[in-house]
């Protein structure tokens, strides 16, 4: 499983930390509903919002610097746009991870 950090969006904004903590309150703010959509595409068994929704968060996953979650969101997207939710649990762990994550900083 991934471990999220700040490094891409402290690289990205320099000394800028106005910057850095717009970046961090734009995750903090979008997180939330875009998981909640996913859950309920899940239930629903709607293949095509689940990989939209999965296609947004991924970026997420890059800008946390979260590399092997990243992957696994490009290959859970290419599986639901063939009608496959195997990924499913692996990938709400790392949302998870997310999760609890934005919730320390």
């Amino acid at each position: 499983m991934s471990k999220p950090n700040l490094d891409y969006i402290k690289d990205l904004a320099g000394d800028d930390k106005e910057f850095e903590n717009q970046f961090i309150h734009i995750l903090k703010t979008e997180f939330p509903s875009e998981k909640v959509i996913y859950e309920k595409a899940v239930l629903e068994g709607n293949f095509h919002e689940a990989a939209q929704i999965v296609h947004k968060l991924k970026h997420k996953f890059n800008i946390l610097s979260m590399t092997e979650a990243y992957t696994l969101s490009v290959a859970y997207e290419e599986e639901l746009n063939a009608q496959n939710m195997e990924k499913d649990k692996e990938f709400l762990k790392e949302l998870c991870t997310i999760e609890t994550y934005l919730k320390t900083i």
